[in-house]
């Protein structure tokens, strides 16, 4: 067959509007369709040639006809028809973690798409309300990461609109309501740990990340602070940490370190030499670095092993607050050390003195 001519089983068609052409071989679906998507000029000839794509191959000729007819009369981007939700979350957040400064929200949201892996390689447009919420359903995390799941399925899809990958926002065309529940119960079930209670944790303090709970106990991080302090924000020298996230009076923050913690800080100190982060579970299957999930799950087994259920990660820093109430801490300094916002202006004015020492002076009224 003499070079550029036909085959006998392609089909002639206007040119811009595509070809269909028929594949060698014994092939289940040999009729292959091709959609211009452009023009290029020949640096040797200098003519005009069409560049195009696949749009897909089909089993007979009339319905790759029909394909190509249906394609020409509602053209579309055949890139969005294929494009994947792993695909989606990479260039959703390649634009969205460019903007923020919160690394912890870089890091969340991280976690959400790592805990949706039925849906990365499923094609976008195809992905359901039911797939997404049966995703988060079945999801072997804590409600709160639940949460930030469903959040970040609305801000992909808000992407994916203004993309024109998708015309339908259906991750804002539902609400999990029992979830939504779950998370304000869990955010009010907030109470302090008695002294009986706290002296099982003392009993079992070898066992598990009991250490790490009174750490919790004793300086009032939120357990997602807790969960990421650094190695290099710990001071040992001058007995401090400097952490927080969250609000602006939570982040990098001054909580001394308790003299009834100081033993166990210097022992994941050490422990976590030559790594990013203070806490670590070296027998973990993700990697060693500690999240908010991974440290719900070992908090539950502390919890399990004392035979305490009436409590959550929350508690601790509840039980911080509470005993530092009782023991008459300076209110400002309290809310200095768990990152709660000073309106007093006086105060704000007041507190740019020696706030090392001071706290340091007022942590230790807690016994």
């Amino acid at each position: 067959m003499a070079r550029g001519r036909k085959k006998k089983n392609d089909i002639k068609r206007a040119n811009g509007t595509g070809s269909i052409k028929k594949l060698n071989g014994n092939r289940r679906n040999p009729w292959l369709v091709l959609i211009t998507t452009g023009y290029e000029v020949d640096e040797v000839t200098l003519k005009k040639k069409q560049i195009q794509k696949t749009l897909g191959t089909y089993e007979t000729k009339e319905l790759a006809k029909n394909a190509l007819d249906s394609y020409n009369t509602n053209p579309y981007d055949i890139e969005t028809d294929t494009i994947t939700f792993k695909k989606v979350y990479e260039e959703w957040s390649e634009r969205y973690f460019r903007d923020i400064k919160n690394k912890s929200t870089e890091r969340s949201n991280s976690a959400a798409f790592a805990h949706s892996k039925p849906l990365h390689n499923m094609v976008f447009k195809t992905i359901t309300i039911t797939n997404m919420k049966d995703t988060i359903d079945s999801a072997k995390v804590g409600v709160s990461t639940k949460g930030r799941m469903k959040s970040l399925y609305n801000l992909m899809y808000d992407f994916a609109v203004e993309s024109g990958i998708t015309n339908i926002n259906n991750a804002r065309n539902f609400a999990i309501k029992d979830l939504q529940k779950k998370i304000l119960s869990e955010r009010k079930s907030k109470k302090p740990f008695s002294n009986e209670d706290e002296q099982l944790l003392w009993n079992n303090i070898e066992y598990g990340f009991t250490k790490m709970v009174l750490i919790a106990i004793y300086s009032g991080w939120r357990p997602q602070e807790l969960a990421i302090l650094k190695r290099k924000d710990i001071d040992m020298d001058n007995e401090i940490m400097l952490g927080g996230m969250k609000t602006d009076a939570g982040t990098d923050r001054i909580v001394p370190i308790h003299p009834k913690i100081k033993e166990f800080i210097k022992f994941y100190y050490e422990q976590s030499e030559g790594l990013e982060y203070l806490f670590n579970d070296f027998e973990g299957q993700q990697g060693t670095y500690m999240t908010y999930d991974k440290y719900r799950g070992r908090f539950i087994k502390v919890m399990e092993r004392c035979k305490l259920n009436d409590y959550s990660p929350h508690c601790t820093r509840y039980t911080f607050i509470t005993k530092a109430k009782e023991s008459h801490v300076d209110e400002y300094a309290i809310k200095m050390m768990v990152g709660h916002e000073i309106t007093d202006i006086t105060e704000l004015v007041y507190t740019k003195r020696d706030n090392v020492n001071f706290l340091k002076e007022e942590i230790l009224k807690i016994k």
